[in-house]
């Protein structure tokens, strides 16, 4: 490799919403994230869903079996 035109690749500490901290290493700097592995549902087996003005139930209503 040649020297002089790699960019620094430091230690730098990741910080999300949720407060979770974890250092990795990067070539940019500190890193503020919205959400992580501690709290993207995914990974923590709960699913949070936003409702705004009613799009969830009328999802499940439109698309609901009917019974006979």
């Amino acid at each position: 490799m040649k020297t002089g035109i790699h960019p620094a690749y430091d230690e730098v500490t990741v910080k999300c919403a949720c407060g979770a901290k974890f250092l990795t290493r990067s070539t940019v700097g500190d890193l503020h994230v919205d959400i992580c592995s501690h709290c993207h549902p995914f990974f923590t087996g709960t699913q949070k869903i936003v409702d705004t003005e009613g799009r969830v139930e009328r999802f499940k209503k439109k698309y609901a079996r009917k019974t006979k």
